[in-house]
């Protein structure tokens, strides 16, 4: 895996398909790469402490690294 965290990426599957970003993070443990603002779901979050409250959390989630193609 030649991908390393601040490459710009190039995506060529899914829903993103066409965009660039920066990468977040390398996982090449398990062949995946974090991208900024790519493949994103959102998460319900409880409150923590009593009169606060609850938000909904957008978290970027791996993508396979033969989804990406490095740009320069």
């Amino acid at each position: 895996m030649n991908i390393k965290k601040g490459d710009l990426v190039k995506i060529l599957t899914g829903d993103d398909k066409g965009k660039t970003a920066k990468v977040l993070k390398a996982l090449p443990s398990i062949n995946k790469v974090l991208v900024e603002g790519i493949n994103t779901i959102k998460r319900h979050q409880k409150p923590t402490r009593q009169g606060q409250k609850g938000q909904i959390i957008e978290k970027p989630m791996p993508i396979n690294v033969s989804n990406v193609a490095l740009t320069k």
